[in-house]
């Protein structure tokens, strides 16, 4: 079955024309109770804010799609808010129309998810090694991953798509690699092996390219450190930079003999307190965890009320069917 993810500015009424054209793809009772408004609603107050069609057969091929506000796709993407559809971008897909730049905006998440997957890492590991946590990161909590899902899912995923797991990751490795934060070497089937620095200077850098949510809880867990930019400006928009500005009057004594009141804008920062990297990696995993259990469990409730029960019973069918398969076949 093949995944279709389509950001729209406003779902109620991209679904209120789908409706004219494909009422088949929708449970009846949600079209005779609600409608695009209920099946929106379902999608934004009870899932993760994605509204699937599944089992949709077009020339002779099976797919599912999601409808999803572009919004909200967009913040995942950055922010990591349900680490939903951010996660199923962290693998290989196609972009088919991009509209919304989500290739460029995707390479914060994929920076993040590096940092997040090394922060897990010990100081030396293959190449695939380093995929498979990248991978496993949003499956972890997964309840699917608990009865419904194949227990060697990421490893199909990584080694069935390995050089284009290379594609999209070398990049991000050489310019790690060119801060001497990694030290990279081929091996005889071309696969990298990798070390790592595992020092707090490097950990704290890592930890700085997460997505604000995850180090604003990692705050809250870990404690935080406060320092003083000068600069008045910041690069990074999901920083941890307080909005408001602080002032700061210094007294001068120019040369004629006068008092100056000169003002110095600065910024307050917030940082997360880093003890160890094992402390860090063990504080961000619990985080994630409870996120993809969260958005899972979420996604579930909503899946099996807007799918109906035909279709979600059939497709619950097909998934632990998977799962049979791996643990007992």
């Amino acid at each position: 079955m093949i995944d279709y993810i389509l950001g729209v500015a406003d779902p109620e009424q991209w679904h209120a024309e789908n409706l004219k054209m494909n009422r088949n793809h929708y449970a009846s009772w949600m079209i005779q109770l609600g409608g695009a408004r209920l099946i929106t609603g379902v999608a934004e107050n009870i899932g993760v804010g994605v509204h699937f069609n599944p089992f949709v057969s077009h020339q002779n091929r099976m797919f599912k799609y999601g409808v999803v506000r572009a919004r909200d796709l967009v913040q995942d993407i950055l922010e990591w808010k349900s680490f939903y559809l951010s996660g199923r971008l962290q693998k290989p897909v196609n972009v088919v129309v991009d509209r919304l730049e989500i290739e460029k905006l995707n390479s914060v998440n994929l920076k993040a998810v590096t940092s997040a997957a090394l922060l897990t890492m010990p100081s030396n590991f293959s190449e695939e090694e380093l995929y498979a946590k990248i991978c496993s990161l949003s499956y972890m909590g997964d309840l699917r991953m608990l009865f419904a899902e194949d227990k060697n899912k990421v490893k199909k995923i990584v080694q069935g798509q390995f050089h284009l797991f290379q594609r999209m990751y070398t990049p991000l490795l050489e310019e790690l690699a060119a801060r001497d934060v990694l030290r990279i070497s081929s091996s005889v089937d071309k696969k990298l092996n990798i070390s790592q620095d595992c020092g707090l200077s490097t950990t704290c850098s890592l930890v700085s390219h997460l997505p604000s949510t995850v180090r604003s809880k990692m705050r809250i867990k870990l404690g935080e450190e406060k320092t003083m930019d000068e600069s008045g400006t910041t690069q990074n928009p999901s920083s941890d930079y307080l909005l408001a500005n602080i002032v700061f009057c210094i007294l001068a004594k120019p040369t004629n003999g006068t008092v100056a009141l000169n003002l110095v804008i600065g910024r307050a920062v917030q940082k997360v307190l880093i003890r160890s990297k094992e402390e860090a990696a063990y504080c961000m995993h619990k985080i994630l965890r409870h996120k993809v259990m969260v958005s899972s469990a979420r996604q579930a409730v909503a899946g099996l009320v807007t799918s109906g029960a035909v279709h979600g019973l059939k497709y619950l069918a097909s998934k632990m069917h998977k799962a049979w398969k791996s643990r007992f076949v």
